[in-house]
């Protein structure tokens, strides 16, 4: 997961875009990690700025809790550094 803040100015919503490779699987398997994600990324109220999630071979077969916990982890984490 990347972050990039957005410059001073009007607050925008967060623009969120997904990098779901072909280790995770077939295009049907990539699209289903992809939906998950989005749902996951609208619950998370993430912070104005553009975000980068990426997601590995084993996001196929996380359960939906498992996808939470990584995302908001990884969530965290970023929030940390800043």
């Amino acid at each position: 997961m990347a972050w990039l803040a957005d410059p001073p100015g009007p607050v925008m919503p967060p623009r969120v875009a997904f990098a779901v490779g072909r280790q995770v699987g077939g295009a049907v398997d990539r699209n289903r990690v992809r939906r998950r994600l989005r749902a996951i990324a609208r619950e998370a109220r993430l912070p104005a700025g553009a975000w980068l999630i990426g997601a590995g071979a084993g996001a196929a077969t996380a359960t939906h809790r498992e996808l939470r916990s990584w995302f908001g982890a990884a969530v965290q984490a970023l929030e940390a550094r800043r």
